[in-house]
């Protein structure tokens, strides 16, 4: 080839890669975990509330309006997050058995976002810590950065001792949790906003932002604030602003009617193990409008902290390229059928608030109807990144939420799946779609038939009555929708199980 001909292709060459668009840069992510966030503030409807800064990442972005998580406790919803399989996948449905123990060798969402060349780091609550349960070390680039869940500024609070619930969030003094004292339900205190967990969170994970802006590297940076998970602890002036606000108090008190026995959990539960809680129920008024208002105050102050960090990302020019993602671990009985916290199959303790912001988002402010779940972010978030599938040693659950976010798609199933087990062996599969929930107990080992609960959210939102009795078609029709999935894992963890199995097959 002559010199003149070698010269024009390289010419041309270059020509062409000018008007190339350059390669775009990976997108950072920044994983907002809230713990105990139900969908009910400003963005969800709820005018009340006092969340400027949810509302105006929501304005961002998409919002999910029937979002349900895969299980309604943290640790377990937690370990459907990062690992995008669901409970009933894994076998692990307590707060106490680490993943590791069920898929040793799983990946987890940060883990990788490593692999494909990111820096993952993590900032107060992302997997639970707690109750025997540990951290995942496998899945940070850098050692992660844990804080309080139970923390107090006021000595009067915990009679300036380890408290029983604190001891079973840092797995302290486990063998005699009865014997300390109960700590304080809710807090209101003139405190800074550092003064508690959250505002530490925020601290730290601005720190984190400013030192991934200075890096080379796509940073996926998962953020767990605490806040308002129980105690209900809040600066005096998140409290302030609902002095005035006429409550919304749960006007269904009772367990649904035809419902099992055991389909319910106990009234006060979790919230007895604080003062001035009774043991049993009633709570007098006065407490209850106390622990709503706790609970709005303890989310505003949470609210201003992911404000702070929004701010920051905005700042430091990070916001373009940056997947933004918030999500509730479940959602919260406040009152509910009687019910407080979470621990159910119902509709308060399952359906979350989720909302991406970012790339990948063709119409910020947009929300969509589709039925979506906790294990979808996972696959999600790799698809707006350009990476591949996820693929483990752990099913992956989740369907990517991309064609939806981009709008290309409307739907990636036609029911969202959760379950929670209960005692004696069973475990409560649910479908749930735009108008039904279908509820199967069964029991993991054993003939006993199963037993059904049907509630239909046109016709009886506040879930009432069990209609399964009333509408067998419609029962049937769900069943099929149930049977798509595989049968549960026993509790103990899938690797068990899968040994298990091979056993009984060998000869």
């Amino acid at each position: 080839m002559s010199c003149y001909r070698v010269l024009s292709c390289v010419a041309l060459g270059l020509m062409l890669s000018a008007c190339l668009p350059a390669k775009a840069d990976p997108p950072n992510v920044l994983l907002i975990l809230v713990d105990d966030l139900k969908p009910s503030f400003g963005a969800y409807g709820a005018d009340w509330v006092h969340s400027p800064n949810l509302d105006r990442l929501a304005d961002r972005g998409m919002r999910f309006n029937f979002a349900y998580c895969n299980q309604a406790v943290c640790a377990p919803s937690r370990n459907n997050l990062m690992t995008g399989s669901r409970s009933t996948s894994l076998g692990v449905y307590g707060l106490s058995m680490n993943f590791r123990r069920a898929v040793p060798d799983a990946v987890t969402m940060p883990q990788f976002f490593r692999k494909h060349g990111y820096t993952a780091e993590g900032v107060g609550k992302v997997f639970h810590i707690g109750h025997g349960n540990t951290d995942d070390t496998a899945s940070w680039s850098t050692p992660f950065f844990p804080e309080k869940v139970i923390d107090y500024a006021l000595p009067e609070s915990n009679e300036g001792k380890l408290t029983r619930e604190e001891a079973y969030f840092s797995n302290q003094e486990l063998g005699r949790i009865h014997e300390l004292p109960r700590g304080a339900a809710w807090e209101r205190a003139d405190v800074p906003d550092d003064a508690y967990s959250d505002g530490r969170i925020a601290n730290e994970g601005i720190r984190r932002l400013q030192q991934a802006k200075e890096s080379d590297q796509p940073f996926f940076l998962a953020l767990g604030f605490v806040k308002p998970h129980l105690p209900f602890c809040a600066p005096e002036k998140y409290w302030a602003l609902y002095d005035d606000v006429d409550l919304p108090i749960a006007t269904v008190r009772d367990y649904p009617v035809g419902a099992p026995s055991y389909a319910p959990k106990d009234k006060h539960g979790e919230l007895n193990q604080y003062k001035p809680i009774p043991q049993d129920p009633p709570l007098d008024p006065a407490v209850e409008r106390n622990l709503v208002q706790g609970y709005y105050s303890a989310l505003s102050y949470m609210d201003a902290q992911v404000g702070r960090v929004i701010d920051e990302v905005d700042r430091l020019g990070l916001a373009e390229n940056t997947i933004i993602v918030l999500w509730g671990d479940h959602g919260y009985h406040l009152g509910d059928h009687g019910m407080w916290t979470k621990h159910t199959n119902y509709e308060q303790a399952n359906r979350i608030p989720i909302i991406f912001a970012g790339p990948g988002v063709a119409r910020p402010g947009s929300e969509s109807d589709a039925l979506v779940e906790t294990v979808d972010i996972y696959p999600t978030l790799a698809a707006l990144a350009g990476l591949p599938t996820p693929e483990g040693p752990q099913p992956i659950d989740g369907e990517s939420l991309a064609g939806i976010l981009q709008g290309s798609e409307q739907a990636v199933r036609d029911h969202a799946y959760h379950a929670f087990p209960r005692g004696g062996g069973r475990i409560g599969q649910a479908v749930r779609t735009h108008r039904y929930r279908l509820v199967e107990w069964k029991q993991f080992r054993g003939n006993d038939p199963p037993e059904y609960e049907l509630y239909d959210y046109e016709t009886d939102p506040l879930e009432t009555r069990n209609l399964a009795d009333d509408k067998p078609e419609i029962v049937a029709e769900l069943k099929k929708m149930l049977d798509t999935h595989p049968e549960a894992v026993p509790a103990g963890g899938l690797k068990n199980y899968l040994k298990s199995q091979a056993a009984k097959k060998s000869p």
